[in-house]
């Protein structure tokens, strides 16, 4: 019998992995003539829809960003909003070409579940917010001993309010939902003291109270939330696209090549900006990639360079007003730093 259960899990482990080997995402999503991307049901800043239906976020300007990589147009892009619960089966099972959805990297995400990330398109960190005048005097988390706290399921969130509490022996009441919507409205309406989310993510809910000015985000970070998008392992092409399409994001910015000036750019004789642009004459980069080889500027051309998403959607071009901190490029001392294009 023992022998016989190896060789069912065996064979269903070779199965896996000529499954995953024989996988061609590109072709797929080519055939259908759109990309379908797992985002957010809601979150200001992030992936929401607008009082036209339209998606708007830093998470779907990517899925629209990686659009233009493939097809020269961000528009070919279909958008499906997803629990967390639900996020990683909808990828796993192929309903998803991409998970852009506020998503933590993890090692056991990167490897129990056969995700690859592509990038962190936005460095985080959990957060606590409370009603100032449900909780006076309160501006610190470690005074939140014995509080019901508002927590989705199914989350990053919810393992690490655990931890911090039992690491500073305090208590709590978890008030779990797993849904975003109902904990941002269970918070709204006092049934918790505190709600623990990404801080990105308070700013937003923030927005949505029914009074914001009585609500504060408390100063402490009790976590790294490495935030980016995912693809499905064992389907490399595909992988280096949704990878490649990030580091494009930022070396643009780095380059200077916007929106605006992108078409300008091209005319550039800076060895870089010719291989970022794909016109330098010998350049098979984009080719190499599986796109044109105008493929970072069929991006730029829709969305904008890393940092023209960013303060449109979260920075100060946004109501969230949030500021560029750690999410700097490199040579302004953040940590977002994009691979050479060459």
């Amino acid at each position: 019998m023992k022998h016989i259960a190896i060789g069912i899990l065996g064979a269903a482990a070779f199965g896996f992995m000529a499954s995953a080997a024989a996988a061609d995402t590109l072709s797929d999503v080519k055939a259908k003539g759109f990309i379908q991307c797992g985002v957010n049901t809601g979150l200001a800043g992030f992936s929401a829809p607008n009082d036209k239906g339209e998606w708007k976020g830093i998470d779907v300007d990517f899925c629209r960003a990686v659009a233009a990589a493939v097809f020269g147009d961000g528009s070919k892009v279909k958008f499906t909003g997803l629990s967390a619960k639900d996020r990683f089966t909808a990828l796993q099972s192929g309903e998803i070409d991409i998970l852009s959805r506020n998503t933590t990297w993890t090692i056991n995400r990167d490897t129990a579940l056969g995700l690859n990330f592509a990038g962190v398109t936005y460095y985080d960190g959990q957060g606590f917010m409370i009603n100032s005048k449900k909780l006076p005097g309160v501006n610190s988390a470690l005074q939140l001993s014995g509080a019901a706290i508002c927590v989705q399921s199914g989350t990053t969130t919810e393992l690490n309010l655990a931890d911090y509490f039992k690491a500073n022996k305090m208590e709590y009441n978890p008030v779990v939902f797993e849904k975003f919507e109902e904990a941002n409205a269970a918070y709204d309406s006092g049934r918790c003291d505190a709600y623990t989310t990404d801080q990105s993510g308070l700013y937003a809910v923030r927005l949505q109270m029914a009074s914001p000015n009585d609500h504060v985000v408390l100063p402490e970070i009790i976590s790294k939330e490495p935030l980016g998008p995912a693809v499905r392992q064992g389907d490399d092409k595909w992988y280096h696209i949704v990878k490649w399409t990030y580091f494009a994001l930022l070396d643009a910015e780095e380059a200077g090549v916007t929106q605006a000036n992108v078409d300008e750019m091209k005319n550039s004789d800076n060895p870089d900006i010719k291989r970022l642009l794909g016109t330098e004459a010998e350049t098979k980069i984009g080719t190499d990639l599986g796109v044109s080889n105008d493929w970072v500027v069929n991006i730029v051309k829709a969305v904008g360079n890393y940092g023209e998403i960013f303060e449109r959607n979260v920075g100060q071009g946004s109501p969230l007003k949030i500021a560029r901190g750690i999410n700097a490029l490199w040579t302004k001392g953040g940590l977002q730093y994009g691979m050479p294009i060459r």
